[in-house]
């Protein structure tokens, strides 16, 4: 779980941190399009942390799930 964890959180930084560069290069560049992309990388800077917290939920309560079956399941068998 440990190690899930780190690589949601790796990947999460990676994709804000590429998010913000491409919103300031292309402001660099007078890119049109630069302020509805800051607005993305706003709205994207919520959402994707609560994505991944999400994530990261269903999956500690799947393996939970997971493991109260087997035990379950254990303590039927003769």
């Amino acid at each position: 779980m440990k190690k899930t964890k780190q690589i949601f959180a790796v990947t999460g930084v990676v994709i804000l941190v590429g998010m913000y560069l491409i919103t300031l290069v292309l402001a660099l560049i007078d890119n049109p399009h630069t302020f509805d992309l800051f607005k993305i990388s706003i709205g994207l800077t919520i959402l994707i942390p609560v994505l991944l917290w999400v994530y990261l939920a269903m999956y500690r309560y799947m393996q939970n799930r997971r493991q109260s079956n087997q035990d379950a399941s254990n303590s039927k068998e003769p």
